[in-house]
């Protein structure tokens, strides 16, 4: 079974151009479904019933899991099994008439405008790296884009003279989306000031740097979102998705359609984006 879920993972990569963290989470979720149906004795997957796959998300729930991530590994079995069928790996698909679980819906978290000027404020841009912190803040809350986007940046993606940026998105989507004045003006004192001292004589495109001179990682970026928002004082929960919620939150609010809205965030469907309009709702 292990040898399917390999060979599916391939096809997702190579035939479907998935990224790296989906086909990241397809995996262990996936690993875990398998060890599962294991553990009761079964030894092909041919063997899999609906029962087994209504047990697995039950455990899954009894383990704390919420909706989402249920419909997440829900998701991944789905698309596994529609796999298996195409390749006549198995003549049955156990999960066809198995439904989502209901989810209800969760406002993302947001901060308004005064709340983001406070936390913008926080990076001491007396010392390198508070040049480079703010830097990075402006640009997440210019722009939307998500952390994995952030990381990958090279110096290439950056339109310096027009303010705009190319990044790939969630299945190796390409997209631009414009960057304010202000923006562009923290990465090049970063760019000027700060790169060059992180560099150290190593040769990357990767715009923002760590102390090593190495491209920052998720978590260290994550870190210094952390650091800032308890420097901050703010009572609100914030982490780096807090700066695309409020991105399009506060776009909206200023008047901007939802679709300008969608494209920018790199949404494939426009339902996603709609959620944001039920943040400005609740707040007028």
């Amino acid at each position: 079974m292990y040898k399917y879920i390999d060979e599916y993972l391939n096809f997702l990569a190579v035939e479907k151009g998935v990224s790296l963290n989906t086909l990241e989470a397809y995996s262990r979720d996936l690993i875990k479904y398998v060890k599962f149906t294991q553990d009761r004795g079964i030894k092909t997957v041919k063997d899999i019933t609906s029962d087994d796959v209504i047990s697995y998300l039950g455990d899954l729930r009894k383990g704390g899991l919420t909706a989402n991530s249920v419909n997440r590994g829900l998701a991944a079995i789905r698309g596994f099994y529609k796999y298996l069928l195409r390749e006549n790996i198995v003549d049955e698909n156990p999960v066809a008439n198995i439904d989502l679980a209901k989810v209800w819906m969760r406002l993302p978290d947001t901060l308004n405008r005064n709340e983001m000027d406070i936390l913008l404020k926080q990076p001491d841009t007396k010392v390198p790296l508070g040049i480079r912190d703010k830097a990075m803040l402006e640009l997440m809350y210019a722009t939307g884009i998500r952390v994995s986007e952030l990381i990958s940046l090279t110096i290439n993606n950056i339109n310096w003279q027009v303010g705009y940026l190319i990044t790939m998105g969630k299945g190796s989507k390409e997209r631009i989306v414009p960057v304010g004045r202000y923006a562009i003006d923290c990465m090049t004192r970063y760019i000027d000031a700060v790169r060059p001292k992180l560099i150290k004589g190593k040769t990357t495109n990767i715009l923002f740097l760590n102390r090593s001179g190495a491209g920052l990682t998720r978590q260290g970026f994550w870190k210094i979102v952390k650091k800032y928002a308890i420097k901050s004082g703010l009572s609100k929960r914030v982490h780096p998705h807090t700066f695309r919620h409020s991105f399009a939150t506060h776009l909206l609010e200023g008047g901007a359609d939802l679709r300008s809205v969608q494209v920018m965030l790199g949404h494939a469907d426009i339902s996603t984006t709609q959620i944001y309009t039920h943040v400005t709702r609740e707040r007028l």
